[in-house]
């Protein structure tokens, strides 16, 4: 898969393009995608998802940019295995966000030279979003390619949209969220320490990643997860939150017990795929009745399938 990141780079040859940020990669994003690969095959061009590198409200409203479901790199990996031939990363600045929505299409037609565009029901591009698909479909007749609209697409409850599962996870409907996109949630980091409390009190060592601002964390309780280390998988216990029943302080952790696995990690990669919620984040009475929780949180994720 081709991976453009320069702003000015041109390609050879035709394509059709899916356009939209597609974080989480969900259920309607995979339509339109899916879309624009048959479309390019059925043509005989190359497929292309056009996104950005960074989320437009970074530079339009800072303070409104919603947390993300993924980072870019799990995101082009996701797309090569959905099988795009290119993604074009685009940096959304000041001088883009001035671009109007016919001075935007056209800078698309000059680059990557579509036969098609391919947008959501709900896609808005341009100077201050002043484009939409009525606006587009008018551009494809004046410049001749061609422009499919994906209708939206609803479970038994909602339109599914990046933001909509967004408030499922905090508010701990991790497998509703699951279903949803179509994979797995998952955060990933580097292990770092933490106080030791649970390998050296309680009996289970967990590798604890640092909570990231940039993206959504999970309701604070206990969680069915499957941890990757290394590329291979072990079932997990995940907790998070602030841990009141043995820590004093209010900063969200996120700490995971890896079962059958007994490595010291420090320092490397982990992926925690959260796949159940198994119960909220509790203050026990005391560390003898945390214990015997966590013993029976164990039980239940060691009867799991990996």
């Amino acid at each position: 898969m081709l991976i453009i990141k320069d702003s000015d780079k041109k390609i050879e040859g035709r394509t059709f393009i899916a356009l939209g940020s597609f974080d989480g990669l969900h259920r309607g994003h995979r339509k339109l995608i899916d879309k624009c690969i048959e479309l390019s095959k059925e043509h005989k061009v190359r497929s292309m998802v056009y996104t950005f590198q960074n989320h437009p409200l970074t530079i339009v409203r800072p303070e409104a940019v919603p947390k993300l479901l993924m980072d870019n790199d799990t995101k082009i990996e996701m797309l090569d295995n959905l099988g795009v031939d290119i993604v074009a990363m685009e940096n959304f600045t000041r001088q883009f966000m001035q671009l109007s929505a016919e001075e935007f299409v056209l800078r698309l037609l000059e680059r990557f030279s579509p036969l098609g565009l391919v947008a959501g029901f709900n896609h808005r591009f341009g100077y201050k979003n002043s484009g939409d698909v009525n606006f587009l479909k008018l551009l494809g007749e004046k410049y001749n390619f061609s422009v499919t609209i994906i209708t939206p697409q609803n479970d038994e409850s909602d339109v599914v949209s990046s933001s909509r599962i967004r408030k499922l996870i905090e508010e701990g409907h991790i497998e509703t969220a699951n279903e949803l996109l179509l994979s797995n949630f998952m955060l990933q980091g580097t292990v770092v320490y933490g106080k030791q409390i649970g390998k050296t009190v309680l009996g289970y060592p967990t590798a604890n990643i640092k909570a990231d601002d940039r993206f959504v964390i999970p309701k604070r309780g206990v969680y069915y997860t499957i941890a990757e280390v290394n590329g291979k998988k072990y079932k997990a216990m995940t907790n998070v939150g602030i841990n009141p029943s043995v820590k004093h302080d209010e900063s969200i952790k996120i700490e995971s017990h890896l079962l059958d696995f007994d490595e010291d990690i420090y320092g490397r990669h982990i992926k925690i795929y959260f796949m159940e919620r198994i119960r909220d984040e509790v203050k026990f009475s005391s560390v003898d009745k945390l214990m015997e929780r966590m013993n029976k949180d164990y039980e239940l994720v060691k009867n799991k399938r990996l």
